[in-house]
């Protein structure tokens, strides 16, 4: 049976230069009944949530710690984004019920949520579970896209879902052009990119392969436009930050698991923005690591 997630406490529909932006944020009922910071973000990513994983294994445990975690805090953030390969593998319809099991909490407790797509997704299965998830008249014709509304920036959140189990993301030509024309029809606060894949250009070469092949047709849409700030991503289940043409890249960890526990660990990111900046900081799922609670404040580019 499907499952209906109601996330959105305000719709706001703009309509400019042939784009469609479907504007999410709270409303001044929710604030009443909520206490929202509305400068508060939280950024989880590569949840990869399975059908058959028991509730007490390490990958459903840690997305619940974090859930747990911000239902339980006196002030909520004004948004949940989780960036990408919700699934454990391929996008069975089964994945996405025990993720929405898991995450339903944050429904209940007023908290606007927000999902884009990764390389072990399934877009078409996605919206036959998650059915509140499924635009009307999406903008783009089969991408998962979205506006959110923070007092001091817009995320413009991106599908760069190529195929499912095709490790290399896109952001495609059509998806650029609704970008592009999102971008001009709101200039009036910095704008923060959010897509589940790595771009090919600052950062670790290393991971270029596996990254965004159209980094730099994205990049000429969002390197003039100054309003441009930051662009976060997951994928690589890893912590790091670079910058390219004075754009922050952000690459939070993932939630679920690491490949060398070495070398990174799991967790989710609280970003408190202000005019001029945006401070992250890191929750680790091991109270003991070295990152946890560990705070870097960055500073946008001037316009």
């Amino acid at each position: 049976m499907p499952i209906h997630l109601t996330t959105l406490n305000r719709r706001r529909f703009l309509q400019a230069a042939g784009a469609g932006i479907l504007l999410y944020g709270n409303n001044g009922q929710a604030s009443e009944a909520v206490d929202v910071d509305a400068d508060l973000v939280y950024l989880l990513n590569d949840t990869h949530i399975g059908e058959k994983q028991p509730d007490d294994s390490a990958v459903p445990t840690h997305l619940r710690q974090v859930v747990t975690e911000l239902v339980n805090r006196p002030t909520k953030p004004v948004c949940v984004l989780i960036n990408g390969d919700l699934a454990l593998k391929d996008g069975q319809p089964g994945d996405y019920r025990h993720f929405a099991k898991l995450i339903a909490p944050l429904q209940k407790a007023g908290v606007d949520t927000h999902l884009t797509l990764g390389n072990h997704d399934h877009r078409d299965v996605f919206y036959e579970i998650l059915t509140e998830q499924r635009p009307e008249k999406p903008a783009v014709e089969s991408r998962h896209i979205a506006v959110v509304e923070a007092q001091y920036a817009n995320f413009f959140l991106l599908d760069s879902l190529q195929k499912t189990m095709v490790t290399q993301g896109t952001i495609g030509t059509q998806q650029l052009a609704w970008l592009a024309s999102a971008l001009d029809c709101l200039q009036t606060k910095p704008a923060i990119i959010v897509a589940h894949h790595n771009p090919r250009l600052g950062g670790d070469p290393l991971h270029f392969p596996g990254g965004l092949i159209d980094s730099r047709e994205l990049w000429n849409v969002i390197g003039p436009r100054k309003w441009v700030k930051a662009y976060i991503h997951g994928h690589i289940h890893d912590r790091t930050y670079a910058e390219h043409q004075g754009i922050h890249i952000l690459n939070t960890p993932a939630t679920s698991y690491v490949a060398d526990p070495k070398t990174s660990t799991t967790g989710w990111t609280t970003a408190q923005l202000t005019a001029n900046g945006v401070t992250l900081t890191t929750h680790t799922t091991d109270a003991q690591h070295p990152w946890n609670s560990e705070s870097k404040t960055l500073t946008w580019r001037s316009a």
